[in-house]
């Protein structure tokens, strides 16, 4: 049902030519019930023109993920811009290009054409910030359908792999569960309505606006089952005697399951323009990580399941965590996952071949050379995802 609403949806932006002969299909995901698959057309033979616009690298992103650019994205465009005009839009790679540019020479990136809805005079007016659309993408290097305002109560948007950790927290009506990174809330929602809205999860975040985005999306999403509050998850533990708690911090042994979708160095997000991390800074997330999780152990019941996940490829913040959780935490176990779509884990953390096998990791750029592109999307969509990392454990 929700399929062919979302086709008529896609239908009204043109994405889809007609029910009968749908120029894009969107497809069931074989294995897992409640995935609708979504292909993205690229990169297109897109022919560019002489004029141009440079956008911020976050701004470039987002229009290969099927978004029009804003105007507070745009960084430079031609002196005498008007709006109407057919612009070709770069993406700055390394934020070189001074506000307000006319033209720019350094590293960047094509992602399509557009056209201008703003004069230049518009887009860079001192008075006040310019607000909307920019330039409305017409002809992008990749053609992907706009979700914005699409069936909200619905369908929501989200990576293969963040569907998947849903699944494999297994969450039960009636249980009281805690996600302790949650924001903006896709995979807290995605886990309230796996329990058919019964029972308890508990969304923790310390940023208050992503809290209010969590809620917002419950909301949209009619689920009364979540409870976000706006809280540092490393404290989240009660050292007060065992007592009811409505709000963090909890007494220890609280929740049935616990997800820990860790702060990471996110350098599995694709699409991803630039990275501006130093070595520095991606080496200071396994600490927190580390104190996120022995949280997250305390918070747990005994025979409750623990999920860790990241959107990041390293080895440090994957592999070697859960190398270190074991040997740290003699209660808990690693166990099998499903569904088990992506490869087992990486060799290098010391971990035996029986551990690597329950471990689940998604490493697109290891198969972008297989992955044939006529072939059908739902044997193409477990192979060409985001770099996640997802582990299992239980507490005994």
């Amino acid at each position: 049902d929700i399929k062919l609403k979302l086709e008529e949806e896609l239908k009204k932006q043109k994405w889809i030519s007609s029910p009968e002969q749908p120029s894009v299909h969107v497809a069931p995901h074989p294995r897992i019930t409640d995935v609708l698959l979504l292909p993205v057309d690229g990169p297109r033979p897109v022919e560019q023109l002489s004029s141009e616009v440079v956008v911020g690298a976050q701004c470039g992103s987002a229009v290969l993920r099927g978004a029009h650019v804003f105007a507070p994205g745009i960084i430079a465009s031609p002196k005498y811009m008007k709006a109407g005009d057919m612009v070709s839009v770069f993406s700055d790679l390394e934020g070189r290009c001074t506000r307000g540019a006319t033209s720019f020479q350094g590293n960047k990136v094509f992602v399509g054409n557009g056209v201008a809805e703003m004069d230049r005079s518009a887009i860079f007016a001192t008075e006040t910030p310019a607000r909307g659309v920019g330039v409305q993408m017409v002809d992008p290097l990749y053609q992907s359908p706009s979700f914005d305002g699409v069936l909200p109560s619905l369908v929501f948007l989200q990576n293969l792999p963040s569907v998947v950790v849903g699944h494999v927290l297994a969450p039960r009506p009636g249980e009281w569960i805690l996600d302790m990174c949650a924001a903006p809330g896709g995979k807290t929602c995605h886990i309230a309505a796996l329990m058919g809205d019964k029972g308890e999860v508990v969304a923790l975040d310390r940023i208050q606006n992503k809290i209010d985005r969590i809620r917002q999306n419950a909301q949209m999403l009619s689920l009364q089952s979540i409870k976000a509050y706006c809280f540092n998850s490393t404290q989240a533990v009660s050292d007060e005697p065992k007592q009811e708690a409505k709000g963090p911090p909890f007494p220890p042994e609280s929740f049935d399951r616990v997800l820990l979708d860790a702060p990471c160095s996110g350098l599995g997000q694709r699409p991803n323009m630039a990275s501006t991390w130093s070595l520095k800074e991606i080496c200071s997330y396994p600490p927190l990580q580390r104190k996120l999780f022995q949280a997250a152990v305390r918070l747990l019941k005994k025979g409750g399941v623990l999920v860790y996940s990241t959107c990041t490829v390293t080895l440090a913040e994957n592999e070697e965590q859960v190398a270190w959780a074991l040997n740290t935490f003699p209660c808990l176990t690693l166990q099998p996952q499903e569904p088990h779509i992506g490869a087992e884990g990486m060799l290098g953390a010391g971990l035996s071949p029986e551990q690597l096998c329950l471990l689940q990791r998604f490493s697109p750029e290891v198969n972008w050379d297989q992955i044939e592109t006529t072939a059908p999307l739902a044997f193409r969509a477990d192979r060409d995802t985001i770099g996640f990392f997802i582990a299992k454990f239980l507490k005994t």
